[in-house]
């Protein structure tokens, strides 16, 4: 079984993350371990709408509270092929840049980094100030992948499900799971 950290921050783009969610569960022998903040749920709520945060929690095989530190997913012992943060705020950036893993999205983040495993953080804020770009390349610096949500338009993307799916399935594609790419590529 292939172990997925799935967590979402406050951060606009809840819909990436609950596709996300859908693509993985589609995956064979993938294991969902989500993380949602307060604020995630209140994003889902308003941009995905009053339900979106139950069905996201129907396609995890498990759900971990927030506060959890002591959550199986907060110890390097537990073995996982990678996390995703999908969206990612600025101020769950900036803890996982400083290290301050006062949370379970942070400490499992924090794991990651420690342990060498792969972690991509769909960083959302625009436009983006210094220190926003300083700690993107602390985390970097780290070993974090930092995908922020831009779309590719050379697809000709035909809605905004389009756009939404296309990014779920790069986030994805960047853990280098042992399954054909979810993304579309590039044709030239």
């Amino acid at each position: 079984m292939t172990r997925i950290i799935l967590a979402m921050t406050g951060a606009s783009g809840a819909a990436i993350g609950l596709r996300a969610a859908q693509l993985l569960r589609a995956l064979p022998d993938v294991e969902i371990h989500l993380v949602l903040s307060q604020a995630a749920e209140r994003t889902l709520a308003h941009e995905v709408g009053p339900d979106a945060a139950t069905r996201l929690r129907a396609l995890a095989h498990v759900v971990h509270p927030i506060n959890d530190i002591g959550a199986t997913i907060a110890s390097g012992s537990f073995g996982s092929a990678g996390m995703l943060v999908v969206p990612c705020s600025m101020h769950s950036l900036a803890a996982i840049a400083a290290g301050l893993a006062d949370n379970l999205i942070i400490r499992a983040a924090d794991v990651h980094l420690k342990e060498r495993r792969r972690l991509v953080l769909l960083a959302r804020e625009t436009p983006l100030h210094l220190g926003h770009l300083r700690n993107m390349v602390a985390v970097t610096e780290m070993g974090a992948v930092v995908m922020p949500p831009v779309p590719a338009f050379y697809h000709r993307p035909a809605s905004v499900a389009d756009i939404v799916d296309q990014l779920a399935a790069r986030a994805i594609d960047l853990l280098d799971l042992p399954y054909a790419p979810l993304a579309r590529e590039w044709q030239g």
